[in-house]
């Protein structure tokens, strides 16, 4: 057996404000989210993954996606996200070609339809065609 193991693997990010990640993983985005002995906060995933959000003090926000969130109705989840508040054209028409709504549609060598939003810290998350 190898010392090396994937078993209860889990991925992490950081914040500027741990109150306003746990305000906005749970409340906002209605993901289960606990806060261990050490104050880092545990989102407990359905599927049984978790991911863990830690503070730093000199957060620098991801340039990347950090989390992504497969939906089977884009439009449906976009207007869930943006009636709850979150803003999902996060890029102007010359970075990234969306929609209105903030959605770039996919197609043949594009990828799935995708709508980016951030996180009170300014990480980049996103939602995304399942199918």
């Amino acid at each position: 057996m190898s010392a090396f193991q994937t078993t209860h693997a889990f991925s992490g990010f950081s914040v500027d404000d741990i109150d306003a990640a746990r305000s906005f993983y749970g409340d906002v985005l209605g993901l289960r989210v606990e806060t261990n002995e050490m104050g880092f906060l545990d989102i407990r995933l359905d599927d049984g993954g978790s991911i863990l959000v830690y503070a730093k003090p000199h957060h620098t926000p991801a340039s990347f996606t950090i989390l992504n969130f497969p939906v089977d109705d884009i439009d449906a989840a976009v207007d869930d996200l943006n009636g709850r508040g979150v803003e999902t054209k996060i890029y102007d028409d010359s970075e990234f070609d969306t929609d209105p709504k903030g959605i770039m549609r996919g197609g043949p060598g594009r990828g799935p339809d995708i709508a980016w939003f951030r996180d009170p810290a300014g990480n980049v998350l996103a939602v995304m065609s399942a199918a």
